[in-house]
């Protein structure tokens, strides 16, 4: 039942960039900017306060060699900054930056720019801007954060079931409780060892660091979790209680169930952002929602399938999950409107159509519990005519022998003329119906659980929208290497293409040749041409010129923005010759 959406969400969590909640909003100096003299400082400005690395700014020289920089920190102005003191003098060339912070709800997030003192490098060396996301790590990371939310609402659902709805067979539930618990506290476990890595970008064995797991316990995700292991030490003596069917103390569960619900709302997106306050409790109270809904419905279908539940635990429970509906939708819709911020963002980013999907799925799960509540319905009307039946079958009463005759059968009275053979059949029926119906409740459910792991992990919209309107407009020369093999000896090399300023409109572009051995070589003839799928457009040539070592043209005129492909044919020899394809975006 779980396979599936583990298996998504280790796919989707094992590619792509990092995902994060704090947005770049500028950075000084620019991306691709040329400067006349040498900054002092980096600074990066972001949409909400973040968290600084000790390996937060990699800044590599035009060779590709590292500079040596000062400590990160924050900018004066705030701690939605980061900023990094760089050497007395820089050479003129392009150098190259790669940072990594960690939002302040809890995501590490990374990119990387260039600028240019002087003069921007003509050629620019492959250089290794450090790490960005290390898919085993995060993988990891996000299967133990989806099991420790499987694992909360199965421990919080559970214990509410036992103590409100006081099933008559409670050692079933015992083990569920158990069960959760264990799995909450092996997660809790696994994402505070996994979490040094994580930040870093490293490999899961970088969590044998001491330096690793000694950051991690002085950062505030860190403190988070290590909240989490103490309250469900102190959570183990109160399941103990109740799995021995002792009068547990009603406020003292409410209250442990609300410190572990708000150990999820300081680490994720209500942390951060707008009206903090409201969104931290309206975040607890959804995951205690959804906890005793799903959770409460994984204690049902087990009842259902192990032990005799009687129609008043059935109702009861009935009532709790309309009341953990109406919670969810009215802190659900809160969390959509600060997350999204827009209606346009709904359907114009990952993170609204992602949100699409999870309100699809509990329509899906609502429409699930509606057919529930009708069984339940019938159910408890049928167990309540079998107790009729039963109480009068009982007590028979003698009928006495018609003369002449053969005896009579005895026949007790039965609700809607129903045998107790038939009554008893019909109660089977909905019973088996009821568990089917749960059942698909709680599928749904961690399908539910799955997107909401993965939703917590996306940009809201807001924030992204916020970063796209507030970040300076993108400057600077597009470089692109494009490999090549014309499939005799010294026939491999590759082409380096820049185009200045990669933008729509006017553009210069220069391509320089390289052999085998790296060094730069000259060739008989080099074309390059644009063409743009989307809108038909091209191929337009280039028209470049040998300029003496390198293949240049001054006025390439792209006319609309967009991933243009930009086909490249080198010509080594009277003979041979070779066409590649590259993608190539157009600002």
């Amino acid at each position: 039942m779980l396979l599936g959406p583990l298996l998504v969400l280790f796919l989707l969590g094992g590619t792509g960039s990092a995902s994060a909640h704090a947005a770049l909003r500028s950075t000084d100096p620019e991306d691709g900017s040329l400067l006349k003299s040498a900054p002092r400082h980096l600074t990066l400005s972001f949409t909400e306060s973040v968290g600084l690395l000790e390996d937060s700014f990699r800044v590599l020289d035009p060779d590709g060699r590292r500079l040596r920089t000062g400590e990160p920190q924050h900018a004066a102005n705030g701690a939605d900054t980061a900023r990094v003191t760089l050497p007395a003098k820089l050479a003129q060339g392009t150098y190259t930056v790669a940072w990594r912070v960690v939002s302040a709800d809890s995501h590490p997030v990374s990119g990387a720019f260039t600028f240019s003192v002087g003069k921007r490098s003509l050629t620019m060396a492959t250089v290794d801007t450090g790490p960005t996301e290390d898919p085993a790590t995060k993988s990891l990371y996000n299967i133990a954060r989806y099991l420790a939310y499987l694992a909360a609402a199965l421990l919080i659902g559970t214990a509410t079931f036992t103590a409100v709805c006081r099933p008559p067979d409670a050692p079933v539930l015992a083990r569920l409780l158990k069960t959760g618990w264990w799995t909450l506290l092996a997660a809790t476990l696994a994402l505070l060892v996994l979490r040094g890595p994580y930040e870093a970008g490293e490999a899961p064995l970088g969590a044998l660091s001491a330096d690793s797991l000694t950051r991690t316990l002085t950062s505030r995700p860190g403190i988070v979790l290590v909240a989490r292991l103490a309250l469900l030490l102190v959570a183990a003596g109160y399941l103990l209680r109740l799995s021995r069917r002792r009068r547990p103390y009603g406020w003292y569960g409410a209250v442990l169930a609300a410190g572990l619900a708000v150990t999820w709302a300081a680490g994720e997106h209500a942390s951060a952002g707008i009206q903090v306050p409201v969104a931290m409790t309206s975040a607890a109270l959804h995951l205690l929602a959804t906890a005793v809904w799903l959770g409460g419905l994984t204690a049902l279908l087990v009842t259902l399938y192990r032990a005799r539940l009687t129609p008043a635990s059935v109702a009861r429970f009935s009532g709790l999950a309309f009341a953990s509906v109406t919670v969810l939708v009215v802190t659900g819709v809160y969390q959509s409107w600060r997350g999204l911020g827009s209606w346009d963002a709904l359907t114009g980013t990952a993170y609204g159509r992602l949100l699409m999907l999870k309100l699809a799925a509990v329509a899906l799960l609502l429409g699930a519990a509606a057919v529930s509540r009708r069984w339940t319905a019938r159910l408890a009307t049928t167990v309540d005519a079998e107790a009729v039946v039963r109480e009068k079958v009982s007590e028979p009463v003698p009928v006495p022998e018609p003369v002449g005759g053969p005896p009579l059968p005895e026949s007790p009275d039965s609700p809607d003329g129903l045998e107790p053979s038939a009554q008893a059949g019909s109660g089977s029926a909905h019973r088996r119906a009821l568990r089917r119906s749960v059942l698909a409740e709680v599928a749904v459910g961690a399908v539910v659980l799955a997107v909401t792991t993965i939703l917590t992990s996306t940009l809201p919209g807001r924030a992204q929208a916020e970063a796209a309107a507030q970040a300076p407009a993108v400057v600077g020369a597009s470089v692109t290497t494009v490999p090549f093999d014309v499939g005799t000896p010294g026939g491999r090399g590759k082409v380096q293409i820049t185009l200045d300023p990669g933008r729509v409109g006017d553009n210069s572009i220069e391509a320089l040749v390289y052999g085998p051995d790296g060094g730069v070589s000259i060739v008989p003839e080099l074309r390059v041409s644009f063409t743009l799928p989307a809108k038909d457009i091209g191929p337009l040539d280039a028209e470049l010129t040998d300029k003496g070592g390198y293949w240049g043209n001054s006025f390439l005129n792209l006319p609309i923005a967009g991933k243009w492909e930009m086909k490249v044919t080198v010509r080594t020899s009277e003979v041979d010759q070779v066409s590649e394809t590259s993608t190539v975006v157009v600002r």
